[in-house]
């Protein structure tokens, strides 16, 4: 049976919200919580969204969903940058989660243009 954890969008999401998970356990400061909390909420409402999303089927409740799934992945990116940029975090660590943030941001996208289609 198909479920949420099917979707590839929801699979690169996941492996994102590991990879800041793993970041912040590593790398936090405390002069940086408030934005390693914000990271992991961001990054943690993409999965959630897509899962959430999922369970309304094909309805235009799960397109809402996906792009607030959009909305996050974007928000993890720029912090992802930010805490790159400042040397808060190793470069090579942030730059594998942008690479699958970017990749999940690509498949959210994907689905998004192809449920509008849709309609």
């Amino acid at each position: 049976m198909r479920d949420h954890t099917s979707l590839k969008a929801w699979q690169e999401a996941h492996a994102v919200t590991l990879s800041v998970i793993s970041l912040a356990r590593t790398a936090w400061k405390p002069y940086a919580s408030a934005l390693f909390y914000q990271l992991q909420k961001a990054s943690l409402s993409v999965q959630l969204n897509i899962s959430e999303g999922y369970t309304f089927g094909n309805s235009p409740t799960f397109t809402r969903h996906l792009a607030v799934a959009y909305g996050s992945a974007v928000e993890t990116a720029e912090l992802l940058r930010l805490l790159g940029e400042a040397g808060i975090l190793d470069p090579d660590a942030v730059a594998e989660a942008q690479k699958r943030n970017a990749q999940c941001q690509r498949l959210i996208m994907g689905l998004l243009k192809h449920r509008r289609i849709l309609r």
